[in-house]
């Protein structure tokens, strides 16, 4: 079972399908899930700070994504942002 709120029939069934998907089918899936993290992780960052530039935007997503550390050797003008 993959998952606790998921029966055991249906959680064979995925199984099988991913089973019967080609690596180029996985990929795909996991590009676009992928994505799909990154566009609302973006989402939160513009509904916690709507006046800001997409610039700002950018660089605050970064932080969530690569850690604040890592974000500042990448991004130097972070420290232009008010950030622990």
């Amino acid at each position: 079972m993959i998952s606790l709120d998921t029966t055991s029939d249906v959680s064979d069934r995925q199984i099988d399908a991913w089973r019967r998907m080609t690596p180029s089918e996985k990929l795909s899936l996991a590009v676009g899930m992928s994505q799909t993290v990154r566009d609302l992780a973006l989402a939160g960052v513009r509904q916690r700070y709507p006046r800001a530039a997409p610039r700002e935007q950018f660089l605050r997503l970064a932080i969530l994504v690569l850690g604040i550390d890592l974000a500042r050797k990448a991004y130097p003008d972070i420290d232009s942002l008010d950030v622990q």
